[in-house]
């Protein structure tokens, strides 16, 4: 083998790594070696504190479920705001469909759902019109989408709404989204171009990838490609998120390559230097984990098992980090880092990032303590639900008049 193929196939062997939850948890460890060591220029850690933010998420478990049957951290939860489930009302409105059907049917809701879901901003609402309320943040998202969804925006079949297809996907203009979105001058909505852009490359993507998304090209033909890869009826959870990370690495923003490979939501640090070509580079994911997380409900309504949910990492986003600067388990070095604004692949945000994965598997065996579970019965995924993200947020709002995060991010509506 020549030097230049053996060059090319190391590449595509860095580049799958990279592809993967343990690269994400392996780069988030090495930032969190260095920031202990007090090696990091922007964080220090009290691992004190971290009892204390345990304490806040199990306060927080109980408040919101006493009886601790806790759902899976999802997209589907956004939906079920103000004690109504819309899927379940959109899916009773659908009549007698075979479970394979129904599965696909979520697959196209929940996957553009989860894409759009970046970081919306503090000024952006929408109202939903059958209640009359209005709605900010992750929940006014997934409502909008799926009000996106249920006009058959997404469908270039006027007789069969409630899907997504390629072609649909690839037309829709910035125009269409506002317009659902409710957003304008008076209502501004973060990175809505970066939003129908991406939506856009996963249309052309998904027509490049027959294997995964049929022809035509529909998004729900994925659950049937995933329901072919499990095995006597179970599917690994990172089975999912490798899937999904091959499947929509043409959909990202050019951020970082490596050998021509688009490598999607990757950051560098100087503290994640190794000696391959990963070296600087730390994973996170963030979106498609989120997605993988809300893939596992259709799959598993619709039959298949999905197994070793933990492989995932918890989610690199501004509610858990932020829980770990409130709660004083990370401390800011330089007194005005708080109150500037950094761009999303900047070192500082790259670092909190990577700090949050690392952090919050060691708060997940802390809660688990606190509530006499086993990681069996309380996987990550609920810890995330029960959970650190709405102690981010409970935490967030104590804190700050507009409960933003403790640390402020540029978005372009495809990063948190």
């Amino acid at each position: 083998m020549s030097a230049p193929v053996e060059q090319r196939e190391a590449t595509r062997a860095a580049v799958r790594w990279l592809r993967t939850p343990e690269a994400v948890r392996a780069r988030a460890a090495l930032l969190l070696q260095a920031a202990e060591a007090g090696l990091s220029a922007n964080f220090s850690i009290d691992p004190s504190r971290l009892e204390d933010a345990a304490e806040t998420v199990v306060r927080q478990t109980h408040a919101d479920y006493p009886d601790l049957n806790i759902p899976l951290h999802s997209r589907w939860r956004h939906l079920e705001v103000g004690q109504r489930d819309r899927w379940r009302e959109c899916r009773l409105r659908l009549g007698e469909v075979d479970p394979d059907e129904v599965a696909r049917i979520r697959f196209d809701l929940v996957i553009p759902s989860v894409l759009l879901d970046a970081g919306a901003g503090e000024a952006w609402r929408w109202r939903e019109a059958s209640s009359g309320e209005l709605f900010g943040r992750s929940e006014g998202l997934a409502l909008a989408s799926l009000e996106l969804f249920e006009r058959g925006v997404l469908s270039r079949h006027r007789s069969r709404p409630l899907r997504t297809d390629a072609a649909a996907l690839r037309a829709l203009d910035p125009a269409a989204l506002a317009e659902v979105f409710q957003a304008g001058a008076a209502n501004p909505l973060l990175g809505l171009e970066g939003r129908v852009r991406l939506l856009n490359r996963l249309g052309a993507a998904m027509e490049l990838d027959r294997e995964r998304f049929g022809s035509p090209a529909r998004l729900g033909h994925l659950y049937d490609h995933l329901k072919g890869q499990a095995r006597d009826g179970r599917l690994p959870a990172r089975t999912i998120l490798v899937t999904l990370l091959e499947s929509l690495a043409p959909i990202w923003p050019g951020r970082i390559e490596l050998g021509g490979y688009n490598l999607g939501d990757v950051g560098r640090h100087p503290a994640a230097r190794t000696d391959d070509a990963t070296s600087g580079l730390v994973p996170f994911h963030k979106l498609s984990q989120w997605l993988a997380y809300s893939l596992i409900e259709p799959l598993q309504e619709a039959g298949t098992l999905v197994i070793e949910p933990d492989a995932l990492t918890a989610l690199a986003e501004y509610r858990n980090g932020g829980l770990l600067i409130d709660s004083g388990v990370l401390a800011p070095k330089r007194g005005r880092l708080l109150g500037e604004t950094h761009a999303g692949d900047s070192e500082v945000v790259v670092e909190w990032r990577a700090l949050t994965v690392a952090l919050i598997d060691r708060l997940a065996d802390l809660v688990r303590a606190e509530l006499g579970l086993t990681p069996e019965q309380l996987p990550l995924a609920k810890v995330l639900q029960g959970g650190t993200w709405s102690a981010g947020r409970a935490l967030a709002r104590q804190l700050r008049d507009d409960g933003g995060p403790p640390l402020r991010v540029t978005s372009d509506g495809t990063l948190f």
